[in-house]
């Protein structure tokens, strides 16, 4: 997306910086305020918000900015904003509500607090770009429909895998090809992968072992391809998708699927394990024209019937203020649900479970999601994974089970289970 840094540059030059609000300061926030802050001419990042505020000023202070207010409500993030003064709070719907903010960027990567943060943002007129995968994989489908009700966008970002598969697709798609695979490649895939597991490599980069669990043990992954699937119409060839241990490069997985089987499914989301270049993404396409083939060979990408397209890399938080500014000055999403859910992420048991036990979060002790398409997850009444935290169980399970709605008891009054009601209403 060339075009965003000279529409940034303008920006720039008339005085009129793109100005974010950014929820969540931790490993990945802190990274996102650098980038804007240091790198991003005609950007701003006028407010930031954490749980705690000495979080949301490390941020600032870490990317060298030294005036800092502080505030408690919209009206007082308003006023900072129009000082041209950064400001910090611990109340993300301030933010939401603030004057003189034109995108929010959701850095948390939690659903319930991201819910309440997007939905406040959409319904005052805040265009929304996310991180949020484990939000967008659960509702983003009603919440890319209530931004659309509210003329305003509701996004992923580039950098993130989905957001560079989707920019992949567009472009593979723009050639006249049709995508038949959006894939992501890991170096590890443990299911049974735990907080304890994953203390050490988290410690060594200042992450947190939660987060890195979930990447780990296959939560993260299924997520991002729930929201790539939703975005592109694709689906999953089983719960789970593939994921084969591939330690040559993604151009060999051109003869690891089947073009019929992948027809007939619509194409699916996948990853695989150990490829070559990591931690990039892939697109296996096809066409149907002997010109294009004819060239594609020509090319040295071989004689089909698929063809391999890669990114060798996702730069995370580098890329997040493109994203930011392709929702603002062209209204145009990185990555977002288009239609009815495609694919689901459902939560499974890594351990046996009594009855009575309170189910841990994302990247926990107890469940790792898995892709399951939206059809087979409303039949069995699969319980989503964005929804199991703290739902008790209602009887035994042992490892390996998909748990059922009919499983647990799932806390009151939440809003998360509104709106996913909401949503598997809407898409009836």
């Amino acid at each position: 997306m060339l075009i965003v840094d000279r529409a940034l540059a303008a920006r720039q030059a008339q005085g009129r910086p793109v100005r974010v609000a950014m929820v969540g300061a931790g490993f990945m926030g802190r990274g996102v305020a650098d980038q804007i802050v240091n790198r991003t001419p005609g950007m701003e990042l006028v407010a930031v918000s954490n749980r705690h505020l000495d979080g949301a000023l490390r941020a600032l202070r870490e990317a060298g900015v030294d005036e800092i207010a502080t505030a408690d409500d919209a009206a007082a993030v308003s006023r900072s904003v129009e000082r041209g003064v950064p400001v910090v709070t611990e109340d993300a719907l301030a933010l939401c509500a603030a004057d003189g903010v034109d995108v929010v960027c959701d850095v948390t990567g939690a659903v319930e607090f991201g819910a309440l943060t997007t939905l406040a943002a959409i319904e005052h007129g805040k265009h929304v770009v996310t991180m949020n995968a484990e939000l967008d994989g659960t509702v983003g489908p009603l919440l890319k429909r209530l931004a659309d009700d509210a003329g305003v966008v509701f996004s992923g970002v580039d950098g993130d895998q989905p957001g560079v598969e989707m920019n992949l697709h567009r472009f593979v798609s723009g050639m006249g090809l049709t995508p038949l695979v959006c894939g992501n490649i890991k170096g590890l895939q443990d299911p049974y992968r735990n907080p304890t597991t994953q203390e050490g490599f988290a410690r060594r980069w200042g992450q947190d072992p939660a987060m890195v669990t979930s990447f780990a043990d296959g939560t993260k992954v299924s997520f991002e391809q729930a929201v790539v699937a939703n975005a592109t119409g694709m689906s999953v060839a089983r719960r789970g998708m593939g994921g084969a241990e591939h330690t040559g490069h993604v151009d060999e997985l051109v003869s690891a699927y089947d073009v019929d089987d992948l027809r007939d499914l619509g194409g699916v989301v996948d990853y695989v394990v150990g490829a070559k270049p990591g931690p990039g993404v892939y697109v296996l396409a096809t066409t149907d024209s002997a010109g294009s083939k004819h060239y594609l060979d020509l090319y040295k990408l071989g004689g089909g019937p698929l063809y391999s397209f890669y990114t060798p890399y996702h730069l995370c938080h580098f890329e997040v203020p493109t994203s930011l500014a392709r929702a603002v000055l062209f209204g145009d999403a990185v990555i977002a649900a288009q239609g009815a859910p495609r694919v689901d992420v459902v939560a499974t048991v890594k351990r046996d479970l009594p009855a009575g036990h309170v189910l841990d979060g994302l990247g926990g002790y107890d469940t790792f999601g898995e892709a399951e398409t939206s059809a087979v997850t409303r039949d069995e009444r699969l319980l989503p994974m964005g929804v199991a935290e703290g739902g008790r169980l209602l009887r035994d399970v042992r490892r390996d089970e998909a748990l059922r709605y009919d499983d647990v008891e799932l806390p009151p009054g939440r809003l998360i289970d509104r709106l996913r009601r909401r949503q598997d209403e809407l898409f009836a």
